[in-house]
């Protein structure tokens, strides 16, 4: 979801929230409980956004580990976390030629892209990675997020052998794998990068010659 609809989203919900609060204060009304908020909510947010372009308003819809998340965060309960990794490292789609490695230089492109999958960009347009928007990944480049851990020096502290290759290329693809509620994007799931896209960023984590280990 693009963030300024996910940051409008939020605002909506609480002010949602908010008004309920006031009216049961105000009118000495039943006791509200936060199943009610939720659906105040859910429907607010419903009627606050129109499909318009590629954008679809399914995006809304929290699947299963969306809604789990949302609802517990860290304390999400030990055998749900377990299951939810277990079901999405076992949806992930290896490289149809067994190949993880691409062009680091492609990958550097892709990771400094924030652009797609916004109303004004066309079905089938190539979509950025933006992943500088949560990592530190090359010294060179200082503007990046911190959301995420600094990918800076990652190939030369884990490595170039096949099982880091398969780690990386299975943590774009859907980082619930490794995390259940992490706030990285399911690239491979969601159909935001594809194989030729995932393969050129595995190689600028792990590529020698790439400026994340070469430098």
């Amino acid at each position: 979801m693009n963030i300024r609809i996910r940051q409008g989203a939020v605002a909506l919900a609480v002010l949602a929230t908010l008004a309920a609060v006031a009216g049961c204060a105000g009118t000495g009304a039943a006791t509200v409980t936060s199943a009610d908020y939720d659906k105040d909510a859910a429907a607010v947010m419903a009627a606050s956004f129109r499909e318009q372009g590629i954008v679809k308003t399914d995006r809304l819809t929290q699947d299963e580990v969306m809604v789990a998340c949302s609802k517990f965060g860290h304390s999400l309960d030990d055998d749900l976390r377990e299951r939810f990794q277990a079901a999405a490292l076992a949806e992930v789609k290896w490289p149809s030629d067994g190949k993880y490695i691409g062009d680091w230089k492609e990958g550097e492109k892709i990771a400094q892209s924030g652009r797609g999958l916004t109303w004004s960009d066309k079905a089938g347009a190539a979509n950025g990675g933006n992943c500088y928007n949560c990592h530190r990944i090359t010294k060179k480049e200082i503007s990046y997020g911190t959301i995420g851990p600094s990918l800076y020096q990652y190939g030369k502290v884990h490595g170039n052998t096949e099982t880091t290759q398969k780690y990386v290329w299975a943590k774009i693809w859907n980082p619930n794998a490794y995390s259940a509620c992490t706030n990285m994007p399911r690239f491979g799931t969601h159909g935001i990068l594809d194989e030729k896209q995932i393969r050129h960023i595995v190689a600028l984590l792990l590529d020698p010659k790439s400026p994340v280990n070469a430098e």
